[in-house]
């Protein structure tokens, strides 16, 4: 691998540890747009980069998520009950979900990754309030949208946080405990998902170019080490900020994803 691109996915990792700490998220949305960049420059086969890079995306987000939930839960912003009840549904959603992405074209993959978050900026900007859910869901209502959650996911190989804070908020918790418990619900979407990526990929392994199914390892390592170093400042920050704040964050990085993603099609 060259210099240039040694440099460029250390820089990645920096951004998506901080953004990570930041908003509870893996950081896949940064991700994928940018390793799919990365991938054509570095001439990987056209056809299989979408695939390529929403699983190394996946194969990432075990490191960065675990770096999140493990600063989140020093700082007790995490409803383990919560997390680990929303687990069960997460890890069967995003690994059956990921056999679906293996047969798909990647134009397909790319299109539905711009469309998302095109929603997830849309509910960012959007004023919406959270009145107290006099009814929230109980423990099977809790599977079923992990379950959902995951498999989403697991087609735009993202940590889920898009999609698991607003259920946490509207599930009564605040934006901060919400950003925290997403950060837990990420890990095992990460696991899950990799695996599901790591399989469906297989035949594409190849030794000399260090890809292993859908994954890239020495995107994975860069990436994952020098984003340990920033997302403990990203909680850091997300403390301090309010809660409109983080949403406008949310929604810009959404905003902007989704057209890089839109051009790279085009």
């Amino acid at each position: 691998m060259e210099t240039i691109f040694i440099i460029d996915y250390i820089a990645l990792g920096l951004l998506v540890g901080f953004m990570a700490g930041l908003l509870g998220v893996g950081g896949g949305g940064i991700m994928v747009p940018i390793f799919a960049m990365l991938f054509a420059m570095q001439g990987f086969e056209s056809e299989g980069i979408m695939h390529m890079a929403l699983g190394t995306s996946m194969a990432t987000i075990i490191f960065t998520s675990f770096s999140s939930m493990r600063a989140h839960y020093k700082k007790d912003n995490i409803e383990v009950p919560m997390a680990l009840r929303i687990a069960i549904g997460v890890l069967a959603g995003t690994f059956a979900a990921t056999f679906v992405a293996s047969y798909l074209k990647g134009l397909y993959l790319a299109l539905f990754f711009s469309a998302f978050m095109s929603y997830v900026a849309y509910k960012m900007f959007k004023k919406t309030h959270y009145y107290h859910n006099v009814n929230p869901h109980n423990i099977v209502g809790n599977i079923a949208s992990g379950t959902f959650i995951g498999a989403i996911s697991a087609l735009v190989s993202i940590g889920g946080g898009s999609l698991s804070v607003p259920y946490l908020m509207h599930q009564n918790f605040d934006i901060k405990r919400a950003i925290g418990t997403s950060a837990a619900i990420g890990f095992p979407i990460a696991i899950s998902g990799t695996l599901g990526y790591l399989i469906n990929g297989w035949n594409h392994t190849d030794g000399d170019q260090y890809t292993f199914g859908y994954i890239y390892l020495p995107a994975v390592i860069l990436v994952s080490i020098s984003s340990a170093f920033t997302a403990p400042l990203g909680v850091k920050y997300a403390t301090a900020l309010s809660t409109d704040k983080l949403k406008k964050v949310f929604g810009l990085l959404a905003v902007a994803l989704s057209i890089k993603m839109l051009f790279s099609v085009i």
